[in-house]
């Protein structure tokens, strides 16, 4: 049975693909080929050191750690999956995200897991490149109140060899640096 399905699901795939006029299949081309949005997530590709500020009360001095980041664009230069390790609040952590540009919705869209829940960050923003910033905003759950958090992303390529990323929590309408990271290219 899954086999029928399957097949089928194929059969009506492919022959939506070979109905198509020569224009619609220039934009799927032009969909699906990295742009210059790409070509700037690559330029971050690579082995990074990341010195983390954690403020886990904005009314007290944060809390430092170290970790590493690899970044490697996939899926023929579309999207870029960042592997991060280290320790946070005494403990082994490890996060993926994977970020990529829209072409068609002209913006950027992420995503975040990690080892200290469950749940999955979704983001969107946009690039500047006059100030070489991508700014991403979106949601993700509070596990203890169940609830969701407005948060706020912004990511500056300061150089070739570092960038830094700094998160706002957004609370009552105020946003609260919650963390920052700085990495410098191994």
């Amino acid at each position: 049975m899954k086999n029928l399905v399957f097949t089928t699901v194929l059969l009506v795939f492919g022959f939506s693909i070979m109905a198509q006029t020569p224009e619609e299949m220039k934009a799927w081309q032009e969909n699906m080929t990295p742009g210059i949005e790409h070509q700037w997530l690559a330029s971050m590709d690579g082995e990074w050191h990341a010195t983390i500020r954690m403020w886990m009360d904005p009314s007290q001095p944060p809390t430092e750690s170290k970790g590493s980041t690899v970044n490697e664009m996939i899926m023929g230069g579309l999207y870029q999956r960042s592997s991060h390790t280290g320790n946070m609040m005494g403990m082994p952590f490890t996060g993926e995200s994977i970020t990529g540009y829209d072409k068609a919705q002209k913006k950027f869209l992420a995503t975040w897991i990690d080892n200290f829940g469950s749940s999955i960050m979704f983001m969107e923003g946009n690039y500047n490149p006059e100030t070489n910033t991508l700014t991403m905003e979106g949601n993700m759950v509070d596990p203890v109140s169940g609830k969701n958090l407005q948060v706020r992303e912004v990511l500056t390529k300061t150089s070739d060899d570092s960038h830094n990323f700094v998160m706002y929590l957004i609370q009552d309408g105020k946003e609260i640096k919650n963390m920052e990271i700085n990495y410098s290219r191994k």
